[in-house]
């Protein structure tokens, strides 16, 4: 598999309104885009990290990590101070293995590898779903609401999303904006399917909360507890009959099958870059499937080529829940792809059939 060159860019692109977590608002998105070259075909891959608050990854490490170490190593030159050689790749499963010797950033790495799986798949004339082994040319996506001024904003702002066609709502919750806002929902918008998403803000000890919130048929809740704790949930989970859904706990297949078997955790959320790349996200896919227990994709506010992404890899079968894949309308006035996704009536996104990421 040769390459004949690799071109990075650094892009600031606005959102349509402010983003706020139970840690953090953002009001614009920075990306790193990879694109690889050869014979004609470009493959795209995007680094969407989120700054130090979810992720130690920073645009300006990245950055460094892509250009100096991770592109080396791809193109089988050597890296700086190693004295590291590499075979040229033949396919892009090898991919993971060979930026393995790289510790972390695993960000950067999805950006590489997803780069080399669009590349390689357009010179197959196959789509990247095909590729990965999807199975669905639809997949079902909600929408993600971040912390709103009040609750009754809250409420509207979720009726504007029921209204554009979201049939799945996760609302972001922190220290007191919890409770009452998911009980409004739920009584404004009886038959919407609702869950919610602390960002680690909670502690063992506010296990209350969450009973609070145990009857009012909520989806899941996701990470309510320390990024990086598999026990502590485990001991949440005991106390509650809404599943516990682990995001930034879960770094690699490893991860997840420790926290099912401790039952940290009823469902997982798959975010690639989280997890350094396509592979790792179907190893973890698989292990889920093998335990029956549901996945569903995140987003970290992608542009449309890591959406693209995350849409070929949430139609592979044990995506059993809606993602947090919402049209590219939902966080961006203009997309930087063509077309740019747009929601189906049925609440789902269109797998791009074209070659590679479509």
């Amino acid at each position: 598999m040769r390459i004949d060159r690799v071109e990075l860019y650094q892009i600031t692109i606005p959102l349509v309104a402010p983003f706020e977590t139970s840690g953090w608002v953002k009001t614009h998105e920075e990306r790193i885009l990879v694109a690889l070259h050869a014979n004609g075909v470009v493959g795209w891959g995007e680094w969407a990290g989120d700054g130090p608050w979810y992720s130690y990854e920073t645009t300006e490490v990245a950055w460094l990590i892509i250009h100096d170490y991770l592109v080396p190593m791809l193109l089988a030159q050597p890296v700086a101070h190693t004295t590291m050689r590499y075979a040229p790749l033949d396919e892009p499963r090898q991919v993971r293995d060979r930026l393995e010797p790289v510790r972390g950033y695993p960000f950067a790495k999805h950006a590489v590898e997803a780069a080399v799986w669009d590349l390689w798949a357009k010179q197959q004339g196959i789509s990247l779903s095909q590729a990965l082994g999807g199975t669905r040319d639809r997949v079902a996506v909600g929408v993600s609401v971040g912390i709103q001024p009040s609750i009754a904003a809250l409420v509207d702002r979720v009726g504007g999303y029921i209204q554009d066609g979201y049939n799945r709502i996760k609302i972001k919750i922190k220290p007191g904006y919890d409770v009452e806002a998911a009980q409004a929902l739920r009584i404004a918008y009886p038959h919407v399917q609702l869950q919610v998403d602390a960002n680690s803000a909670y502690q063992l000890d506010d296990a209350h909360i969450f009973k609070a919130m145990d009857d009012l048929g909520l989806l899941l809740v996701e990470q309510p507890l320390g990024y990086d704790d598999i026990p502590d949930h485990a001991r949440l989970q005991a106390q509650l009959k809404t599943p516990i859904c682990l995001d930034e706990s879960i770094h690699s297949a490893a991860n997840a099958r420790w926290a099912l078997e401790m039952d940290s955790a009823r469902v997982i959320n798959i975010k690639p870059g989280r997890l350094g790349g396509f592979m790792e996200s179907i190893a973890v896919h698989d292990v889920c499937a093998e335990r029956n227990a549901p996945v569903w994709c995140g987003g970290m506010l992608e542009t449309g080529i890591g959406r693209a992404g995350n849409v070929a890899l949430a139609s592979l079968p044990n995506f059993k829940l809606p993602g947090d894949i919402s049209a590219s309308r939902r966080y961006y006035a203009e997309d930087i792809v063509e077309p740019e996704f747009v929601l189906n009536p049925d609440s789902t996104l269109s797998v791009p059939t074209g070659p590679g990421i479509g």
